[in-house]
């Protein structure tokens, strides 16, 4: 039988699904792979080879790096998964997301040809006609797309992204592959059931066919451009949208020194420790005050610019935070800043989503104010200074994921932002915090907070929205009512062993139906041997001499089977 969920429309993907397979198994997931039923895409000889090797000997690192090295091996589609799971630590063990954030997105360039053609097809127009100049060589080759120099008529001088040839079919494919591998794995290993794998790869789906979407990628870039218009800290380039399409984004040239070239920036007499103020400041009204922020804040995204002003690139990646949200963080500053553990274990609840149905909620609170207090009064003792900002981040996560506390994702990456960020700035000066930076911001927020006016406006909203949840309360009760008496409300039970019936099925009539076809094929030949006719070989009829090999290979088999499963 085939793997479940095995369809038609996988047919015309079985190639891909073999590499998937061979790459898998060659980092050391055989296991999984015969776990999953997917070594019958194996001839016989190489599933012996491949899989009766403990990964543990074969591959001495562990596997969070053994995957993160598959991912690269297997492409674009998979760097982008791996990427997306980075910013999601309550999706998987925090030690993967961890070795996530070590994937590049840097490969080798596709032919201009190719970008030319492209830019060509998206404008309906010879590329002569809108550029004076057409840099063939990238400048950046990235798993989506390459970026190219160029100067249009007028004498601007611009960016020009384009697409890779055929890579949403791609990407589309192997979605729709992962998909089905998740589902697989979900069914076969209940394990890996509180995951929701298939739900991980949905919520990667929404997010790399946004990234596809460079008509997106533009209202970032306009938005981020809006906030900081005439800032003397960030600048955000021009998009031009007559020349933008979905395929291709054209942006004003950033010309600058990289945020990491420490040397280079030192010997044009740029102030560190002002580059690094800078930073923090524009990351903090980003995220404190305008709600919206750069997601991938990596140093080949961050320039220093001639007038000192630093300067933003690619904005496929962004977050949002709500005002809401905005509020609870001023309270949380609040919170430590007066010890008041108490309101600061409220405030991640509220953050989060915890059901005081499925939760001793106040079991929960007592415990998850033991951990913050244990994790947080050792800060109040150091020099600001001496504070790990992406530690402390980091800590938090690690409480808030014990006790299944799942945040929005945007927090997370957010969170994921500010330590890369970090990271960026302490190099630029080693003393830079951001309590310093968040300072202003935090004051502003704590003051809108504590304002009378934003409290009864606050009270304002809940009292309508209280009006309209009464006000529809009659017709949910009615409807409810209504399908009681047609018999229409159901109850759905989920056998959590059921699976392993089925599978244990399906293995015992696969194996007998081996039995028996090996039985007959004794017997079949024991008949030829016994009737003594056909050409002979060592004084013995052929054919059941082929019929005794045939028999044995397939009994071997089955033997090898049961040994592998510890079910003699």
């Amino acid at each position: 039988m085939s793997p479940i969920g095995f369809r038609r429309k996988y047919i015309r993907d079985i190639p891909r699904i073999g590499r998937i397979i061979a790459v898998a198994s060659r980092h050391g997931f055989g296991h999984l792979v015969e776990q999953l039923g997917l070594q019958r895409f194996f001839s016989l000889g190489r599933r012996i080879v491949t899989f009766k090797k403990p990964p543990s000997l074969v591959h001495p690192i562990g596997a969070p790096e053994r995957l993160r090295l598959m991912f690269e091996d297997l492409g674009p589609t998979f760097i982008k998964f791996g990427q997306v799971l980075a910013c999601r630590p309550d999706m998987l063990p925090i030690e993967y997301s961890r070795e996530f954030l070590k994937l590049t997105d840097s490969v080798a360039p596709f032919p201009s040809l190719e970008s030319r053609k492209i830019i060509e097809e998206e404008l309906k127009a010879p590329i002569s006609s809108v550029y004076a100049s057409f840099d063939d060589a990238p400048v950046a080759a990235a798993s989506i797309a390459q970026v190219h120099r160029a100067t249009l008529l007028d004498g601007d001088e611009v960016m020009v992204k384009v697409q890779r040839p055929n890579i949403e079919r791609m990407i589309d494919r192997d979605i729709s592959i992962m998909r089905w591998l998740a589902e697989l794995m979900e069914s076969r290993i209940p394990e890996l059931a509180p995951y929701d794998m298939p739900g991980i790869v949905d919520e990667f789906a929404r997010t790399i066919r946004r990234e596809l979407d460079f008509f997106i990628e533009a209202s970032n870039a306009m938005q981020l451009r809006k906030n900081f218009e005439h800032s003397a800290v960030l600048f955000v380039p021009r998009v031009y949208t007559d020349l933008s399409s979905k395929r291709v984004l054209v942006l004003e040239k950033v010309e600058g020194i990289r945020i990491d070239e420490y040397a280079r920036l030192d010997r044009e007499g740029f102030s560190r420790k002002e580059l690094a103020l800078k930073g923090g400041e524009a990351f903090f009204k980003m995220v404190l005050k305008d709600g919206f922020f750069h997601a991938d804040p990596h140093p080949g995204n961050i320039f220093v610019l001639a007038d000192g002003r630093l300067g933003l690139v690619d904005f496929g990646i962004m977050g949002r935070v709500s005002e809401e949200n905005m509020e609870r963080f001023a309270s949380i500053f609040l919170a430590l800043a007066n010890h008041d553990y108490d309101a600061l274990v409220r405030q991640y609840v509220e953050l989060g989503f915890v059901s005081e149905t499925t939760v001793d909620i106040e079991k929960f609170q007592r415990e998850m104010k033991e951990d913050l207090v244990e994790l947080l009064e050792p800060y109040y003792i150091m020099q600001v200074k001496q504070i790990d900002f992406g530690a402390y981040i980091d800590s938090v996560t690690r409480i808030l994921l014990r006790h299944r506390l799942k945040l929005p994702s945007n927090l997370y990456l957010m969170d994921k932002s500010l330590i890369t960020l970090e990271g960026i700035l302490k190099q630029l000066d080693p003393e830079f915090n951001y309590f310093e930076a968040a300072k202003p911001y935090v004051a502003e927020l704590v003051h809108r907070r504590l304002n009378p006016l934003n409290t009864a406006r606050n009270v304002r909203k809940n009292m309508a929205e209280f009006a309209d949840a009464f006000a529809i309360l009659p017709k949910q009760v009615k409807a409810t009512y209504r399908k009681f008496m047609h018999g229409d409300i159901r109850v759905n039970i989920h056998h959590e062993e059921l699976g392993h019936l089925i599978r244990d099925i399906d293995k015992s009539s696969n194996r007998l139906s081996f039995s028996v076809l090996t039985a007959s094929i004794i017997v079949a030949s024991s008949i030829i041997i016994h009737s003594g006719q056909g050409p002979l070989l060592f004084g013995l009829p052929v054919f059941g001499l082929i019929g005794y090999v045939i028999a044995a290979v397939l009994g071997l088999w089955i033997l090898i089977g049961i040994l592998r499963s510890g079910q003699l």
